[in-house]
């Protein structure tokens, strides 16, 4: 059977293939798709994680076990899961490991651009890079055999156009491999000094074992189209390439890439008149032609930033002008990324912007990123997921050393974040007998992702009820006593609420209590308490709207200032009756729509 798939429904049916049983992850573009795949079979146990490092930790823990297991993230994410997989990488497996890295070349929805293939080669652990969706399948089921063959989790590095593009899959039948019996290795798992010394001469030897099985891989090898011209490169450059030169130039596509093959890529390039070596991000595997003593053209020619794109090749290379194939840019209208209607986060930002002369903001990672924007400005650092907090902190105690410079630093993280890695920043903050003003933005789900749950949804990724995890009570177990929770979309509550924290020089913390529009979901609880939510819409009365445009510094996409008229207009069609725009209309001329009350 044959299926168009996605590279990630590519890796998740690869995964069921390979008889893996448990696997965990969490939610980041570009990998999020493939644990939601995942879990749609019914022979693996899947299930969110609060964040990677403890994804990764539960599948080891299900390998030492005995079963194949799976773990899943974007490529910052394998920063926080760093410290488990280098010691992951001394002790070994007993079933079959395999994490994907999922690296963002152009920084789509990334803070950053790292190329984690330098993370193989930093933890001496077999890679594997596909360039398509049925590499993406095909792979996975091979990586597990390589994984329990020589006892080393894989690393499986995809790039951001290999996960999301669509190509012809051909399935195959899963095959069962038990899981294998628990046995007790004290020398191999209990990874004290004395073990991890031992260890370590394990991981050189493994290296040496498959520098020779890279030479013979079938994911390593040369397609001859008998030019003089020789083209190298793995993932989707590979693809890139192929688009641009066919059959005019020879290939060496890399798919095991760490260790590199040397001999296969010394003799190419000894082969060919010309070396191209086309490749995305950090020239890695230019370096490693460079110090076998071969001239190539690299980063040389090639940009060392963003994806390698067809026309981005033809320019480096063929020197052409594709200036005529972009569109005019004065025939689009910017359209930066907003808030969606009804996001409980635009009330409490237009509040927070009010303050804005006597406040530093401290960001995070997530859908409230947006705030950084227009209309609100309200974001002045925004390092890593669960940093706001700890960077807040740090920047709350200098501020505190000027004498000149009272500003107070507010910082904002919402409610994945938070369990993510944010309890850990807060604890931080309470222990050094912080200051800031620390807001938790609640709006039940993981948002900016596509609506994962999290453990303070009170779901898990199987729909089961769970246990719901109570920011508040985590909060004021940490030992903080001034606690607020309040309406986002109540402008006076929130207003009343920043000025109480602002009055006091202790940690205090401010809930926001909304959920998110796009939510599907609810516990009962919540369904009482939101029973009424979204069913009204606003209107603008013409005979009132004086076209002074205070509304649309609530920034809601909704609306619409028509300037032929020279008033405010309402989209009812997106329209959820929020009230914001109502609340700072200072001529009461919006109100509910009686049609929709």
């Amino acid at each position: 059977m044959k299926k168009i798939l996605s590279g990630n429904e590519a890796v998740a049916r690869g995964v069921y293939e390979a008889s893996v049983v448990f696997a965990s992850a969490y939610p980041g573009t570009p990998s999020t798709e493939i644990l939601q795949n995942i879990s749609t079979y019914k022979e693996i146990y899947s299930e969110w994680a609060p964040n990677e490092k403890v994804a990764l930790e539960t599948a080891i823990g299900a390998s030492i076990a005995g079963g194949r297991s799976f773990a899943a993230m974007k490529h910052v994410g394998l920063n926080v899961a760093a410290d488990p997989l280098f010691t992951f990488a001394y002790t070994g497996v007993t079933g079959g490991c395999v994490v994907v890295t999922a690296d963002e070349p152009g920084m789509h929805s990334s803070q950053n651009e790292q190329d984690n293939r330098n993370y193989a080669k930093f933890a001496k652990i077999p890679m594997l890079e596909p360039s398509n969706s049925q590499e993406s399948k095909d792979m996975i089921v091979d990586a597990y055999a390589l994984s329990e063959l020589y006892d080393s989790v894989v690393l499986f590095r995809m790039t951001t156009r290999v996960c999301h593009s669509k190509s012809l899959v051909e399935f195959k039948d899963r095959k069962e491999v038990g899981i294998i019996p628990y046995v007790k290795k004290f020398d191999k798992y209990v990874a004290v000094p004395a073990i991890g010394r031992s260890l370590r001469h394990k991981v050189e030897e493994r290296t040496n074992k498959l520098k020779e099985y890279s030479e013979h891989s079938k994911w390593n090898y040369v397609v001859n189209n008998h030019a003089e011209i020789g083209v190298i490169s793995s993932g989707v450059s590979f693809e890139y390439a192929n688009e641009v030169f066919g059959d005019t130039v020879n290939y060496l596509k890399l798919g095991f890439t760490y260790p590199l093959p040397e001999k296969l890529i010394a003799d190419f390039c000894d082969n060919n008149k010309t070396i191209y070596i086309i490749e995305e991000n950090d020239p890695y595997i230019e370096d490693f032609a460079r110090s076998l003593g071969k001239k190539v053209f690299g980063k040389d020619l090639f940009p060392y930033t963003g994806e390698m794109t067809p026309d981005v090749i033809k320019r480096a290379v063929l020197g052409q002008n594709f200036e005529s194939l972009v569109p005019n840019p004065e025939l689009f209208v910017g359209r930066p990324p907003t808030f969606c209607t009804g996001c409980p986060h635009r009330g409490f930002f237009y509040e927070l912007g009010k303050k804005r002369k006597k406040i530093i903001v401290s960001g995070d990672i997530g859908c409230y990123s947006l705030a950084v924007g227009e209309p609100y400005n309200m974001m002045d650092s925004l390092i890593c997921m669960g940093a706001s907090f700890s960077a807040g902190h740090g920047m709350q105690k200098i501020m505190d050393m000027k004498s000149d410079d009272d500003r107070r630093v507010v910082t904002v993280m919402g409610d994945s974040t938070f369990f993510h890695t944010g309890i850990n920043s807060l604890i931080n903050t309470v222990y050094n007998n912080g200051n800031t003003i620390n807001v938790i933005l609640d709006n039940r789900i993981t948002g900016m992702t596509g609506q994962q749950d999290n453990p303070g949804t009170g779901f898990n990724l199987s729909h089961e009820s769970s246990v719901i995890m109570d920011i508040e009570k985590i909060v004021r177990a940490l030992g903080i006593q001034h606690v607020r929770r309040v309406n986002p979309n109540n402008l006076q509550e929130v207003k009343e609420t920043i000025n109480w924290a602002l009055e006091l020089e202790t940690t205090s913390v401010i809930i926001t209590d909304w959920p998110c529009k796009l939510k599907k979901t609810y516990n009962d609880d919540d369904m009482v308490k939101y029973d009424k939510m979204w069913q009204t819409k606003d209107m603008v009365l013409e005979d009132k709207c004086v076209g002074c445009k205070a509304c649309l510094r609530s920034g809601c996409a909704s609306l619409v200032f028509n300037v032929e008229k020279n008033k405010t207009e309402i989209n009812s069609n997106t329209c959820v009756g929020c009230d914001v725009c109502k609340q700072i209309c200072p001529y009461d001329a919006i109100v509910k729509d009686d049609r929709y009350v």
